[in-house]
């Protein structure tokens, strides 16, 4: 038995981080045959051998893995060890590895002032101190905040291996400070620290309108405490005051859209003083961001000399972050590189960035250095490079990928390379636009906290990294947002000067990013610290609901509605067809119904009743509003559907006819996506959950526009914000709205990871203690696995088939859990586990499957399904059901008349009911063509 995973707040050994009221302790075991833990034992001490240990639990039953409250009184400054030990029901007994959490200042005053450069404001200055040791070190912390943006060095060398301290929040509201170990990064004498300070968004180029600056601040500011302990015991304390200096930086200009010019040859010839600054301490807290850094590097696939003359690198992939180069150009040389997503005519291109220059400028002083930015980053795959010195060698420049410090746990791979590469592009959409903030792109003169964009991306961004601490930060801006909103949810958080909020969909990131979260990590520490959130959001809209009327629909306000679907009858519209009442109305009752949730877990019984009472109402006038007497939807678009199915909103005597409903509608559309950012997350759930998994299979795996893999086969390496941003042709389409890496449709990855793979959380036992696995197979792919690494542990699903259609799966539950798996067209008599017939576990027959019961373990599991995968097809199936595999149109379209075309315009689309055989009459055919078709559409698989 091995414990791993040991996080605190979810976060691997976090030095001076905001904890919270008490630090939650975490932990995984692996390696072991037992199937339970039947008790463990939490150990804190402040030494690391655990002589002076500080608390001890002992042994309890009820110590749960997921989430320990350590109540114990936090000192500052102060490092804390802990270890676990486990017992299981088998006999086995193991001690952890040793964690730690070490505190920041919490309540302690500050020894440090802030100081403010007195210089030009235009100018980014570096501040500076120079101070002698005189005794031995035995430890070092500095405690640092600047203003925008900072880089602190000591002695020359960058203190920590984070970007863009202090990170980007309200700093209206909230100021975080971070803690540094720079132990051994001091020298026994002398010793210089200087921090270089950036704009960002604090002070920079920044906003809605593109051209906003000092949205939060007009000055460069820097608060610097550094404490260092002696090894006789002492303490001595070098703070940021009035002795401090400032120079002008070599950073020339710069901001988070239009990057930075660095003059290497530039030498500050004065010297300017600093004042201190009255920014106050009220705001000031520890961190709560996770550190941006390098989390992986990419080398150029290829040189491009383009057609108009330009040096183009060639990343290979969409990414963020900024290139490193090496160079050893002469003074004065300068060196450009300009940024873009995308080549046109085989031309370098930068329009859909907008007014962002994306340009990164470095004048050489002659000297052999490695070069990257400090206070920008770039979303790009092609670099223009202009000015390089002789022959270009791509060994010189390497593309650094930053994001947020996320640990990755899910990942899935099927027999589809293109499904495969669209897993792909999602996670890099997420990877680019966590920045500290769930931005919704990267790139262009934007890159903000659109919370309608991290909501419906939320639930696949847990799936595929630990996202608890990023979401913890994100949520705890959100609630300072909405304190002087009247709980209203702006568009995007960090507001920014944002003009308006509360709509539908955006809005509600405040209830469902908080729940998604709660599922996947089974820590009620999120629902505490946002229930305040959560409900004050829905109050809002109850207030609104009451002053216009007492509806319970939500008819009044400002929504975006469906953003960007495709089936809005003007096409200068962006919201969609889906009545934006309706969306609004549908989020109204689901939100609601999630705080009721949220009330019942906290203990609050009196708001769980009055929510579950509006939530109830709501639903009661969404039916009475969009349903007729007979059952059928007023909105007839796959939005509208997808919304009502999905949310539970439809009553159960209509349930069948809306279902059939959005088949029609589906089939009316030729089964493609009309959907935007809101129906698109939910579509295909809407049709897996109701029996209809297959058309949700042709909907994922369409290759032609509108589609997924439409972007995938035009060569994207990210989630487009258009589903056709690119056009056939290669032309990208108009730059206004044309992000290239925008990731709301990458939502796709969570119906992959809870459907194709089948893995859903119990929210009954939620962090994934207890699955519900329901994998669906579908024989368009041959096989499928995923792996999440969950808070409970390693969960593996795959399934495949064989030549003849027999199903095979493989199941990995992890210690301490358990899983309901109901197997698709099983019968219980056909079923092999472990290549045995004789099942020793609870299993039921469950009509047309098999549910069955699994503790902690692997499962190989084999049957023949009792109605078969493999889809037959002959010259008697509709044409409707034939042109959506692409191997069986192309069979067909050399036999059917002249003109054929499954389009709307066309006359053969309003007959794709019908099948060849049905145009017999009309148009004779050798019977002998007709059954060679059918057995070459028979052979199909």
């Amino acid at each position: 038995m091995i414990i791993t995973k040991l996080k605190t707040n979810r976060i691997t050994n976090p030095l001076g981080f905001s904890l919270g009221d008490w630090p939650r302790l975490s932990y995984v075991v692996t390696c072991t045959d037992a199937k339970k833990q039947i008790a463990a034992r939490y150990e804190v001490a402040l030494d690391e051998d655990f002589s002076s240990t500080i608390f001890d639990s002992g042994k309890h039953a009820d110590i749960d893995s997921l989430s320990f409250e350590l109540r114990i009184e936090l000192q500052p400054r102060t490092r804390y060890f802990w270890r676990v030990e486990v017992w299981a029901d088998n006999g086995d007994q193991a001690v952890s590895d040793v964690a730690w959490f070490e505190t920041a200042k919490l309540d302690e005053s500050w020894d440090a002032k802030w100081i403010i450069p007195v210089m030009d404001t235009e100018h980014h200055p570096v501040l500076s101190r120079t101070f002698k040791l005189t005794k031995s070190v035995d430890s070092a912390r500095a405690y640092v905040c600047g203003l925008g943006l900072y880089e602190m060095q000591i002695n020359g060398i960058k203190a920590g291996d984070e970007y863009f301290a202090p990170h980007f929040n309200a700093y209206n509201k909230w100021l975080q400070y971070q803690t540094y170990d720079i132990t051994e990064l001091l020298l026994e004498e002398e010793n210089h620290v200087e921090v270089s300070l950036g704009n960002g968004l604090y002070k920079g180029r920044f906003g809605f309108d593109g051209y906003s600056r000092e949205l939060y601040g007009n000055e460069f500011a820097l608060l610097c405490e550094i404490r260092v302990k002696y090894t006789d015991g002492t303490t001595e304390i070098l703070k940021s005051d009035t002795e401090w200096i400032a120079e002008r930086s070599p950073v020339l200009s710069g901001n988070l859209y239009d990057g930075e010019v660095y003059d290497a040859t530039f030498t500050a010839t004065e010297l300017h003083s600093v004042r201190e600054g009255d920014l106050g301490f009220e705001r000031l807290t520890a961190r709560l961001s996770l550190p941006v850094v390098v989390k992986e590097e990419l080398k150029p696939i290829e040189v491009i000399y383009t057609p108009a003359g330009e040096t183009v690198l060639d990343m290979g992939q969409n990414m963020v972050g900024w290139i490193q180069f090496h160079t050893h150009a002469s003074k004065g040389t300068v060196i450009r590189l300009q940024h873009g997503e995308v080549l046109q005519d085989g031309n370098f291109y930068r329009d859909n960035l907008r007014t962002a220059k994306a340009e990164y400028v470095y004048t050489a002083n002659g000297e052999e250095r490695i070069v990257r930015p400090y206070f920008t980053f770039y979303g790009f795959r092609y670099v223009k490079v202009e000015g390089w010195p002789g022959e270009l060698d791509p060994n010189d420049f390497t593309g650094c990928v930053l994001y947020s410090d996320l640990e990755q746990i899910g990942v899935i791979e099927t027999s589809n390379p293109l499904v495969n590469r669209l897993f792909q592009n999602a996670l890099w959409g997420q990877k680019g636009n966590f920045l500290d903030v769930p931005t919704d792109c990267p790139q262009r003169d934007e890159r903000m906290g659109w919370t309608g964009d991290a909501q419906v991306f939320s639930g696949t961004a847990c799936f595929n990294m630990d996202s608890y601490a990023f979401y913890s930060k994100y949520g705890h801006d959100m609630a300072l947002e909405q304190e002087d909103r009247g709980g209203m949810v702006p568009m995007v958080v960090p507001a920014v000067n944002v003009p308006s909020g509360g709509s539908s969909a955006w809005a509600d990131a405040a209830t469902i990013i908080p729940w998604n979260v709660y599922l996947h990590y089974g820590d009620k520490g999120i629902l505490r610290q946002q229930y305040k959130s959560m409900k004050s959001w829905v109050d809002f809209i109850i207030h609104a609901d009451e002053d216009s009327g007492c509806s319970r629909l939500w008819t009044v306000g400002f929504h975006l509605g469906d953003w960007l679907a495709l089936d809005g009858n003007d096409p200068e519209s962006v919201i969609g067809a889906t009545d934006t009442a309706f969306i609004a109305s549908s989020y109204y009752y689901y939100s609601s119904k999630l705080v009721a949730k949220a009330a019942k877990l906290l203990g609050f019984e009196d708001d769980q009743v009055y929510y579950e009472r509006i939530s109830g109402e709501v639903k009661q006038a969404i039916e009475n509003e969009f349903f007729s007497k007979n059952g059928r939807l007023a909105i007839d678009t796959q939005t509208a559907y997808a919304i009502a199915l999905y949310m539970d909103l439809v009553p159960a005597a209509y349930q069948k006819r809306v279902i059939e409903g959005l088949v029609i509608r589906l089939r009316k559309d030729d089964y493609h996506l009309q959907t935007g950012f809101v129906g698109t997350p939910y579509l295909n759930f809407a049709l897996s959950n109701n029996g209809c998994e297959e058309l949700g299979y042709t909907l994922l795996l369409n290759e032609d526009h509108p589609s997924w893999l439409y972007a995938v086969k035009q060569g994207a390496t990210t989630i487009w914000e258009r589903w056709n941003s690119i056009d056939s042709d290669g032309k990208i389409g108009p730059p206004g709205l044309n992000s290239l890496n925008h990731y709301v449709y990458g939502a796709i990855s969570e119906w992959m990871y809870r459907v194709i793979a089948g893995m859903n959380p119990d929210e009954e036992v939620p962090g994934f203690r207890r699955v519900i696995l329901t994998p669906k197979p579908d024989f368009r792919l041959q096989w499928a696995k995923a792996v999440v690494d969950s808070a409970a542990g390693t969960y593996k699903s795959e399934w495949s088939f064989d030549e003849d259609g027999r199903l095979e799966f493989r199941f990995e539950i992890p210690f301490n859990s358990t899983a309901q798996v109901l197997l698709p067209r099983a019968s219980v008599g056909t079923i092999s586990i472990n290549n045995s017939l004789e099942l020793n576990v609870p299993i039921v027959q469950d009509g047309e499957d098999v549910k069955l019961e699994l503790e902690s373990g692997n499962y190989l599991i084999q049957y023949m399904p009792n109605r078969s995968y493999i889809k037959t097809f002959s010259t008697y199936t509709p044409l409707v059901d034939l042109v959506v595999n692409e191997h069986a149109r192309k069979l067909i379209e050399p036999v059917v008349p002249p003109g054929f075309e499954m389009e709307p315009s066309s006359i053969w689309y309003k007959v794709r009911d019908s099948s060849i055989r049905d145009f017999v009459a009309h148009f004779p055919m050798d019977t002998s063509i007709l059954e060679e078709l059918d057995e070459k559409l028979k052979a199909i698989r």
